[in-house]
């Protein structure tokens, strides 16, 4: 009876602030740029971006259900070792590594740089300033998590809404441009540079972590049963999914169409300023600042304390304030080394863990198929990993020139699937060995 506490307004809400978590830097800034470079492929530049950037932290959410909420208990069914390396590793990546220096970084270039004047624009002591300032609110606003729905679904999210509803829709009515060509880089195999750019939002691994914060939530408010946890964690993840799919459409669609007037740019945070201050004026500039400041807060408060809810799990002897704290320090210190250098030590890393958790997720969505065997899923990472591994070492600079060219005899390397492959032929291994040791078994 417990359970009717949590309404169709609830769940409603509680899919708005899933939506502002995901709702971070890279899902402002990439789509636009994809938009550009796409041109006239924008149409399957988009639905690939939207399989990688909204499909699968949707299945995320579902994995991490299906597992009763822990992330550590969907890595188990590879191997103990890999339950404490994996989590570790998604929460370093995602945390204050990258995810959340990004956030305030970001924050900084796009919210706060366009209205500074001269040199200040590019002064240590700004990006400090305004560094301090916001992870100073983000630790304050995570440290009690159970009102990030109130603070965030209510509050926050509406405003991020609202605002890049008026920059679509003035951007619709009035067109700042036809559809370019494509640039090299789209003008073959548009889905898959896509799919492979949606990586980059890092959302599928966010919402590994962003899922158990779901789950919780739910179970405070009397969600109990797996079946309803289930249920509405599919309504959750849909209204997050039909949110980010409404922000990745219209950033690429105002992306595509801006060519013409504002030219090419290198990245998304400047084609974004330029398109808020060709349709919205001055007005423009200041809405697109508010939006970028807001999106990077909430998703740097919901990485926080996701975070130190990890650590207070794994060891509890620590306080959740002290280890919050820790993390929005160490955070602020990372940002302000600058969002290039944050990027390029990113990128392999991302590469490693990338594909596989794409692979976890899908075995563990469709873990009832082979009665949840480990080998399976032990076999499958293991092939996934080697590629992945090494994918991510040839982004490096030690690397790129010895593996790189091993790499890219291997099929579908144009694809940014390599991978793929190695991990069918790993669980296929992995299913035999099972069979094999079930007939030992018995005999």
């Amino acid at each position: 009876m417990k359970q009717l506490i949590f309404k169709k307004k609830d769940t409603f809400i509680l899919g708005l602030m899933m939506f502002a978590l995901f709702l971070g830097a890279g899902n402002l800034i990439f789509p636009p740029a994809l938009g550009q470079g796409a041109g006239t492929n924008v149409i399957p530049a988009i639905l690939g971006f939207l399989v990688t950037g909204v499909g699968l932290p949707v299945l995320a959410i579902l994995a991490i259900a299906k597992s009763g909420g822990d992330l550590q208990k969907v890595s188990e069914r590879v191997g103990p070792l890999f339950a404490v390396l994996f989590p570790l590793a998604v929460y370093l990546a995602i945390g204050p590594l990258f995810g959340i220096p990004r956030t305030g970084s970001v924050a900084y270039e796009i919210g706060l740089t366009p209205h500074l004047q001269g040199d200040s624009s590019h002064s240590p002591w700004s990006l400090l300033v305004f560094t301090f300032l916001f992870f100073t609110t983000s630790y304050w606003l995570s440290l009690n998590p159970s009102k990030l729905v109130g603070r965030i679904g209510k509050i926050l999210t509406p405003i991020i809404v609202v605002i890049l509803a008026v920059l679509t829709i003035t951007g619709t009515m009035n067109p700042m441009g036809s559809l370019n060509s494509p640039t090299p880089d789209y003008h073959k195999l548009a889905f898959f540079k896509g799919f492979h750019e949606g990586y980059y939002t890092m959302d599928a691994i966010a919402a590994l972590v962003f899922g158990i914060i779901v789950i919780q939530r739910l179970k405070e408010n009397g969600v109990v049963s797996s079946k309803s946890i289930m249920k509405k964690t599919m309504e959750v993840g849909i209204i997050a999914g039909l949110g980010l799919s409404f922000v990745y459409l219209s950033l690429a669609y105002l992306g595509a169409t801006s060519v013409m007037t504002i030219g090419y740019h290198d990245n998304g945070g400047s084609i974004l300023t330029g398109i808020s201050q060709e349709l919205l004026g001055s007005i423009g500039v200041i809405l697109l600042s508010l939006i970028i400041t807001l999106a990077c807060l909430t998703t740097s408060v919901g990485l926080i304390s996701a975070f130190g809810e990890y650590v207070q799990i794994t060891i509890p002897n620590i306080p959740y304030k002290l280890t919050t704290g820790l993390i929005g320090l160490f955070s602020f210190i990372m940002a302000n080394l600058g969002l290039t250098q944050l990027i390029q030590f990113s990128l392999p890393m991302l590469m490693m863990i990338y594909p596989v958790a794409i692979v976890l997720i899908i075995l563990t969505i469709m873990k009832d198929l082979f009665l949840e065997k480990r080998a399976i899923f032990k076999g499958a990472v293991i092939g996934t990993a080697i590629i992945s591994i090494s994918d991510g070492l040839s982004h490096t600079t030690l690397f790129a020139n010895t593996l790189e060219p091993i790499l890219s005899l291997l099929p579908l390397w144009e694809l940014g699937l390599a991978w793929l492959i190695p991990s069918i032929v790993g669980a296929f291994i992995g299913f035999l060995s099972s069979k094999k040791t079930l007939k030992n078994d018995g005999s």
